[in-house]
């Protein structure tokens, strides 16, 4: 496979809005973000996936696989470290599409892009908002990535949990913001057992 890459590096205002800027820069009909200090599981893996890129389906979603260390949480280390991704109201209390596993079409950020006001949850954030507005995803069965458990969303900090809140609160109800506060206390409380 040719090289297809064109590399811009330049300021930004956080991962997002360089997420954000490669997407007003992209021109394919499918769009991919792989972390900094993360690699795609082998040189096949593009090919593989390519063939599942049907226009019937807003997302293709597969697995990812952490390169843990003996120090990271056993969540982290459960599966040997595989995270599947699924596309189900479970999207509602835990993040389950992982960006480094996830194609989207590009047709999806035309209207809107990551909202950069969430520093570490925009991606979980825009998933959620694809779910509510019904968008159609299929689930594959390939390990897409290797990824860190070093990164921005692993730090299990109170303002991660914020973030989660908050929008969690705006795509549904004022009603339910204790619901996700009392969800969020306990993932939180949970990852720093």
């Amino acid at each position: 496979m040719q090289n297809p890459f064109h590399v811009v590096s330049e300021k930004d205002k956080g991962i997002y809005d360089a997420m954000n800027k490669g997407i007003s820069l992209s021109k394919g009909k499918w769009l991919y973000f792989l972390g900094g200090d993360d690699v795609l599981k082998d040189k096949n893996v593009l090919e593989e996936v390519a063939k599942e890129l049907h226009l019937s389906f807003d997302i293709v979603s597969g697995k990812i696989q952490y390169q843990f260390t003996e120090s990271d949480s056993r969540q982290l280390k459960k599966n040997n470290g595989i995270f599947s991704s699924s596309w189900s109201r479970k999207i509602w209390i835990k993040n389950t599409i992982h960006h480094q596993a996830t194609f989207y079409k590009r047709g999806l950020f035309l209207k809107n892009q990551f909202n950069t006001d969430y520093k570490v949850l925009a991606d979980y954030e825009f998933n959620l908002q694809l779910f509510k507005n019904k968008k159609k995803a299929k689930m594959i069965p390939e390990i897409i990535a290797l990824c860190s458990t070093k990164g921005i969303s692993k730090n299990y900090n109170w303002s991660l949990y914020k973030e989660e809140i908050r929008f969690k609160t705006k795509a549904s109800s004022k009603l339910l913001w204790i619901l996700f506060f009392k969800i969020a206390l306990l993932k939180y409380l949970f990852k720093k057992a």
